[in-house]
């Protein structure tokens, strides 16, 4: 029983996580606009995808884990790009890109920094959706921020919990599952709740 629901778990997140932020893509190439989108947010979950990463790589968990986060990097990179060209500061970007590649290296120098950023991986991971959460409250208007991205991102965590607790059974790991599960569904309800409000003024 628990070796086929793991197969299905490790490869529908893997699956979901392929498609997880073309909607978003999609949705802001169409509007030809990131209006709704906080760039903040976006940074926050890349560092926190990023040193997730790094972290599972660094230690040796088992591939089908975490062979999703190359896919959400590369697409948030797609997304920031995308953001920058649309503000009309495209060469921002490359800072950025430039900061992320050097964190990669400089987060396995030694055992200690890794732990240490992989325990503020939470925070950064909150931070990120909390940023997002803070934008639409502000803005009261979801504009191009896309609710089915937010939900398959939901739907990650949660089958990213049943895979932790069926593998690695790593603590760290399983409360940034749980804690970016419970914000991912928060973020999503608010875009439903702003897209209604939108509608009905119309």
């Amino acid at each position: 029983m628990e070796a086929p629901l793991l197969w299905f778990c490790n490869y529908s997140a893997l699956g979901v996580s392929a498609a997880l932020k073309l909607p978003q893509i999609s949705s802001v190439l169409r509007a030809q606009s990131a209006r709704g989108i906080s760039l903040p947010s976006l940074l926050l979950e890349l560092a926190g995808f990023l040193v997730f990463l790094r972290y599972q790589s660094y230690y040796e968990y088992p591939l089908l884990t975490y062979l999703e986060y190359p896919i959400l990097l590369t697409q948030d990179l797609v997304l920031l790009l995308c953001i920058f060209h649309f503000s009309g500061h495209v060469e921002r970007a490359a800072f950025y890109i430039a900061l992320f590649v050097s964190a990669w290296f400089v987060l396995s120098l030694r055992k200690w920094i890794m732990d240490l950023a992989m325990n503020f991986c939470t925070f950064i991971s909150a931070a990120s959706k909390f940023a997002q959460l803070q934008y639409l409250w502000k803005t009261r208007d979801s504009g191009a921020v896309s609710a089915l991205t937010w939900s398959l991102a939901s739907y990650s965590c949660a089958v990213r919990i049943i895979t932790t607790l069926m593998t690695t059974n790593d603590l760290t790991i399983l409360t940034r599952f749980v804690v970016t599960l419970a914000l991912n569904i928060w973020v999503t309800a608010t875009i439903l709740r702003y897209r209604k409000t939108a509608v009905k003024a119309e």
